[in-house]
């Protein structure tokens, strides 16, 4: 994950303040985007925030073997299926009722 963190770009202006944090924006490939449809997990998906969608993409991405690639994949699909968790940390706004 260190490597998908410091691909990120900083935007300074005169006030430290005023410092945010942009990300780079990671493309949907088809398969990704097929895996979500066929899962019946696209209203999930699109129900999180814009910045834990382009980061799961990009923890998908990131990894360096196929496998690593196709088993981050399951994750995110489970993920978004059971609810309450975003890339292996709690995240109580998606939990399921």
């Amino acid at each position: 994950m260190r490597a998908f963190y410091s691909s990120t770009i900083r935007k300074i202006s005169k006030s430290k303040r005023s410092q945010k944090l942009i990300r780079k924006l990671n493309p949907m490939p088809g398969y990704k985007e097929n895996a979500i449809k066929d899962h019946g997990v696209k209203d999930d998906y699109m129900a999180r925030p814009a910045y834990q969608r382009n980061d799961y993409l990009g923890w998908i991405a990131h990894s360096k073997k196929e496998e690593a690639k196709k088993k981050r994949l399951n994750k995110m699909l489970q993920e978004l299926k059971v609810g309450g968790v975003y890339i292996k940390m709690e995240h109580p706004p998606s939990i399921k009722k």
